[in-house]
C-alpha cells in the first residue's frame, strides 16, 4: 500500500503541477521545453511502476474490503467502459465528438475510474481510481480555465467529418472488446467477466 501511496503522489503530483501554468512556464524557462519533457516522463514513468508494483504487492496480500458492491454495479461499470474507450480514442481524432467534450481524453478518463470505483468495494482501489478521479475532475476545471481564455483569443478550427468520429467508436469499440475478452485479464491478471478469457 505504501508504495501505491508514493506512486499516485508521483504520478498524479508531475500531472497536477504541469496545471499550475505560471511555475510551469517558468521551470520550462529555467530547463528548456526538451528537458522538462524527458523529466515529466521519468517522473510519469516511475510513478505508473511504482503504482503498479505497489497494488500488484497489495492484490497478493489479500484486499481489504471496504464495501461489497451488488452485482448491477459491475454490469454498469462494464458499459460505461465501452464509452470510456471511445472517448480516449476521440481525444487523438479530432470530429464531433472531441468539439462536443472539449477534452475526451479527461472525460474518459473519469468515466474509467468511475466504473471501477461502481465495480470495487476494496481500500487498494478506491485509493487508486478515486485519486485518478479527482485528478481528472481538477484537471477538467484547470482545462475550462485555459479555455475560457483560448475562446476570447477568436474562433476555433471546425471539426473534422464524421470519420474520424466513426474511427474514434469502431477503434474504441475494438479495444473495449479486447480488453473484455483477453487484455484485463493477461495485463491485470483479473478477468472483466469470471470464467471469460481464460
Amino acid at each position: 500500500m505504501a508504495l501505491l501511496i508514493i506512486g499516485l503522489v508521483i504520478f498524479l503530483g508531475v500531472h497536477a503541477f504541469s496545471m499550475a501554468r505560471a511555475p510551469r512556464a517558468a521551470l520550462v524557462a529555467r530547463l528548456g521545453e526538451g528537458p522538462y519533457k524527458g523529466l515529466y516522463a521519468l517522473a510519469s514513468l516511475i510513478g505508473i511502476v511504482l503504482i503498479a508494483v505497489g497494488f500488484g504487492r497489495y492484490r497478493a496480500s489479500g484486499y481489504i474490503e471496504v464495501w461489497d458492491p451488488p452485482v448491477w454495479t459491475r454490469h454498469l461499470a462494464l458499459l460505461l467502459m465501452w464509452p470510456a474507450w471511445v472517448m480516449v480514442v476521440a481525444a487523438y481524432l479530432p470530429g464531433r465528438i472531441k468539439r462536443t467534450l472539449k477534452h475526451p481524453m479527461l472525460a474518459g478518463v473519469k468515466l474509467w475510474a468511475l466504473a471501477h470505483l461502481l465495480a470495487n468495494g476494496d481500500l487498494g482501489t478506491i485509493l487508486l481510481f478515486g485519486s485518478i478521479l479527482a485528478w481528472a475532475v481538477l484537471a477538467r476545471i484547470s482545462a475550462k480555465r485555459r479555455d475560457e481564455v483560448r475562446d476570447h483569443a477568436g474562433p476555433v478550427a471546425a471539426p473534422a467529418g464524421a470519420r474520424n468520429d466513426i474511427l474514434a467508436v469502431a477503434i474504441g469499440t475494438a479495444i473495449f472488446l479486447a480488453f473484455l475478452f483477453r487484455l484485463h485479464l493477461w495485463l491485470i491478471g483479473v478477468p472483466v467477466v469470471p470464467g471469460l478469457g481464460a
